[in-house]
């Protein structure tokens, strides 16, 4: 593998989800800008617990994701399918 490959960085763009299309970036959703669903306020506030964080319920949906992304990697949660 060249020293300059970025396969560790594959993840954050090309992400795919169940379907195997694409997951499209957040700050690109129509609907970003509106409050956290209230699954992702029940899972982030698990997630901050754990990573002993503060959670943060005023958060949009697009922050929201990024900011479970960033807790999942940090407390090892959703890395297995």
């Amino acid at each position: 593998m060249a020293p300059d490959s970025t396969d560790d960085d594959a993840g954050d763009a090309g992400t795919t989800g169940s379907g195997g299309s694409p997951e499209k970036d957040p700050s690109d959703w129509v609907t970003g800008d509106e409050a956290m669903t209230g699954p992702q306020r029940s899972y982030l506030a698990t997630l901050s617990r754990e990573a002993g964080e503060e959670f943060d319920a005023s958060l949009t949906k697009a922050q929201a994701s990024e900011r479970i992304d960033e807790l999942q990697a940090r407390t090892g949660r959703g890395q297995g399918s």
